[in-house]
């Protein structure tokens, strides 16, 4: 069933949805509730909207949620909801990192599906409580690894899968951005206060906060299994506790090789995610700033342009389109495609029901995997950039 017909079914029977975090002042949150709406596969009742009473209360009533289904704690929040006759079937965790543990266990525990941004958790320790939950309680567990949603990424992943690559080579993948090139975490940024702070973010800072992005679009899309990795993690600005530039070689399991480039000090650049993927046939480029494109070329041939509801795209990725020809699909729209798979997962659970095959979105593993990609990261820099085997 593509995006329209899950729109249809949706209507008059919305999942009832939670979200924790993302009050006044934050910016995930709304990205959440918008990528909830689009397809009109949720309803928002219910909040633990901030750790500050009043906040949470006054950050409610914005988003339209009834008083008393705002609530102080995401402790209390899970007591109540699961209690209701009409309480919420998934919530969204929209928190800093430190938080993301915690409150998926609480709502997992009280039989409620969960939506959490990444990464995961804090540590490897926390994310693997986090799998052995998930089994435990049967429950849908969606990681927000928003670009995985983009419909080109879709199709170059399945071109990937068919072979159209040959045997894979070499995986390249940046992420750099130039928000944090002075200490905005002194100048009153909340965003940049807990992505830069240890107690909140856990031991990585660019790397936990875009560099597990990257490391996931190339696995998602290559389909590679990560043997060992090289890293250098600097923190070039003076005074800051966490990395904001990360530099790293990947040794893949197979024999393919990767590099991972993700800094948050490349002036210059606002969003500059880009992907290559070369194999012995061909190989695959596409970068986030233009994410309706996706190069394509086969060894001795010309380069070819492939489009996302035009030229050369496949069932793939006509599946998580909305919009016609030439006209661009991009951050919002991909990540609603994350939600949109995630009703999917919980529609067929109400049945005790597997989804789909053809339901893709990250999952508590990959979540995992994160937390293991940064681990031997930061293991392999503070030992003198070394090679590191994932655990």
């Amino acid at each position: 069933m593509g995006i329209e017909g899950s729109r249809q079914e949706a209507q008059s029977d919305r999942i009832r949805l939670g979200m924790v975090g993302g009050g006044q002042g934050a910016f995930i949150g709304a990205v959440h509730r918008i990528a909830a709406r689009l397809d009109d596969q949720f309803a928002l009742v219910a909040g633990a909207l901030s750790s500050d009473p009043a906040r949470a209360k006054a950050s409610a009533a914005e988003i339209g949620i009834a008083p008393d289904r705002s609530y102080g704690s995401y402790e209390e929040m899970a007591k109540a909801e699961s209690a209701r006759p009409d309480g919420i079937e998934a919530v969204s965790i929209v928190t800093p990192n430190n938080v993301h543990a915690p409150a998926a266990r609480a709502f997992l525990e009280a039989g409620i599906h969960v939506i959490c941004d990444k990464p995961m958790t804090t540590t490897v320790a926390e994310a693997e409580g986090l799998v052995d939950l998930v089994k435990k309680t049967g429950k849908v567990f969606v990681l927000t690894h928003n670009y995985t949603g983009y419909p080109m990424i879709r199709q170059a992943r399945a071109m990937v899968a068919a072979g159209e690559l040959g045997d894979i080579r070499v995986v390249q993948v940046e992420y750099p951005q130039d928000w944090l090139t002075e200490r905005a975490e002194l100048s009153g940024s909340k965003q940049a206060e807990w992505r830069t702070d240890p107690k909140r973010s856990g031991a990585g800072g660019s790397i936990g906060d875009i560099g597990t992005h990257a490391y996931n679009l190339a696995a998602f899309v290559s389909g590679l299994e990560t043997e060992a990795l090289l890293a250098q993690l600097t923190t070039f600005v003076p005074g800051r506790l966490l990395d904001d530039d990360v530099q790293i070689l990947l040794r893949y399991h197979g024999g393919a090789r990767g590099m991972l480039w993700a800094s948050q000090v490349a002036v210059g650049n606002e969003n500059g995610l880009k992907l290559r993927v070369y194999g012995t046939k061909g190989g695959l480029e596409w970068t986030q700033a233009d994410p309706n494109y996706l190069w394509f070329t086969r060894f001795g041939e010309p380069r070819q342009l492939l489009t996302r509801a035009g030229a050369g795209a496949g069932p793939q990725a006509a599946r998580v389109s909305r919009v016609p020809a030439g006209h661009p699909e991009g951050y919002l729209e991909g990540f609603a495609t994350i939600y949109a798979e995630a009703a999917r997962a919980i529609r067929a659970a109400r049945s005790g029901a597997a989804p789909d095959a053809d339901v893709i979105y990250p999952t508590v593993e990959d979540g995992l995997e994160g937390m293991r990609f940064i681990e031997a990261a930061v293991a392999s820099s503070k030992g003198g950039n070394v090679w590191t085997r994932l655990r």
